[in-house]
C-alpha cells in the first residue's frame, strides 16, 4: 500500500512538472501570439508537431527523436473534424487501438459502465448527454470521481465557463479529448416541444 501511494506521489510530481513546463511554454508563446495557447486558433500546418518541436518534450534529449510523430501515428486512425483530427471512440470501437488498462497486467480489461446521464440545460441548446460507456472504456472511475465530479445526483453544478477554464469536463476536453467547440457532441438530446395550449 505504501509503495502504491509513493508511486502515485512520484507520478503526480512528474505530471506536475510536465504541466508546469507546458504552462510556461504557453505563457512564453502567448507573449508572441495571444492566440497561441488555444489549439483551435493554431493553423492546420502547425498542429500535432513532431515531439522535438511541440514545446512539451525536451528537444535536447536523445529519447525525443525516438518518439513517433503524432501525424504519422494518427494518419492510420479514423478522422475527426477538429482537435487532433482523430475520432478516438471510433478508433477504439474499430479495434484500431488497444489501450492497456493496467500497468502490471497486460490481460486486464476496463470496467465498462453503460449509463447515460442527461443534464437539462436552460435556453435553446439541446440537453447534454454524458455517456459513461465511452468514458469508462478509456478511464477508471477514479480518474473523475470524486476529484472532478461527486458521484451523486444533483451534486455537480457545471457551467460552460468552468469547462472553458479547464474545470469539470474541461479537465480533458480541449486538451486530450475533442474540444468544446464541437458543441453537438455533448449537447445531443433535443428538447421536447411543449404545446402552447398546455
Amino acid at each position: 500500500m505504501k509503495y502504491s501511494r509513493s508511486l502515485q506521489l512520484i507520478q503526480l510530481g512528474v505530471l506536475g512538472a510536465l504541466l508546469m513546463g507546458v504552462a510556461l511554454a504557453a505563457l512564453s508563446a502567448e507573449k508572441k501570439d495571444p492566440n497561441k495557447f488555444n489549439r483551435l486558433m493554431t493553423p492546420i500546418s502547425e498542429r500535432n508537431p513532431p515531439p522535438a518541436e511541440d514545446g512539451i518534450h525536451d528537444p535536447e534529449s536523445f529519447g525525443t527523436e525516438l518518439l513517433q510523430t503524432p501525424r504519422a501515428s494518427f494518419s492510420v486512425l479514423p478522422r475527426s473534424p477538429s482537435g487532433n483530427y482523430v475520432n478516438w471512440t471510433k478508433a477504439l470501437d474499430d479495434g484500431a487501438i488497444e489501450p492497456r488498462y493496467h500497468r502490471d497486467d497486460a490481460d486486464a480489461g476496463p470496467v465498462v459502465m453503460d449509463l447515460n446521464i442527461v443534464r437539462e440545460v436552460k435556453g435553446s441548446m439541446p440537453n447534454v448527454v454524458y455517456p459513461h460507456k465511452q468514458h469508462t472504456e478509456w478511464l477508471d472511475c477514479s480518474n473523475c470521481h470524486p476529484a472532478l465530479f461527486i458521484p451523486q445526483k444533483g451534486a455537480n453544478q457545471i457551467s460552460m465557463a468552468q469547462i472553458l477554464l479547464g474545470e469539470a469536463c474541461g479537465a480533458c476536453h480541449g486538451k486530450v479529448a475533442f474540444p468544446v467547440s464541437e458543441c453537438r457532441r455533448c449537447h445531443s438530446q433535443p428538447k421536447l416541444e411543449v404545446s402552447k395550449t398546455e
